[in-house]
């Protein structure tokens, strides 16, 4: 029997349920846990595709999850990336963000190594 093949799994599906999600406004801009729920899965995209590390940042309003570039200081925080936008009343291109995210990062990648 083939082995099953969840759509999840696949980065390019990842990204176009976001979208979709997105476009259909099947989450209000009040429902900020559901958003960041999807930041969550756009942080698990760039897991997948760069990646990066789940780690837990930690400052004087509590502790949240966050991605690190290994071996390196960039530190980003996917869990707004798209509750911020929605909530200001914005359109969100969840490919834009990728693949913004991704460029900035490879630019800063070299300034920001560990030594």
């Amino acid at each position: 029997m083939p082995e099953k093949i969840y759509l999840y799994d696949d980065l390019d599906e990842k990204l176009r349920m976001l979208d979709i999600i997105l476009a259909k406004g099947w989450i209000q801009p009040t429902e900020t846990v559901k958003l960041q729920s999807l930041g969550i899965t756009l942080g698990d995209a760039f897991v997948q595709k760069f990646g990066f590390e789940w780690v837990a940042v930690e400052d004087a309003f509590g502790r949240d999850p966050a991605l690190r570039v290994p071996n390196t200081t960039i530190i980003m925080f996917p869990l707004t990336m798209i509750s911020k936008r929605v909530e200001r009343g914005e359109e969100v291109d969840v490919y834009a963000i990728f693949a913004g995210v991704a460029k900035k990062v490879e630019e800063l990648r070299p300034q920001f190594a560990q030594l």
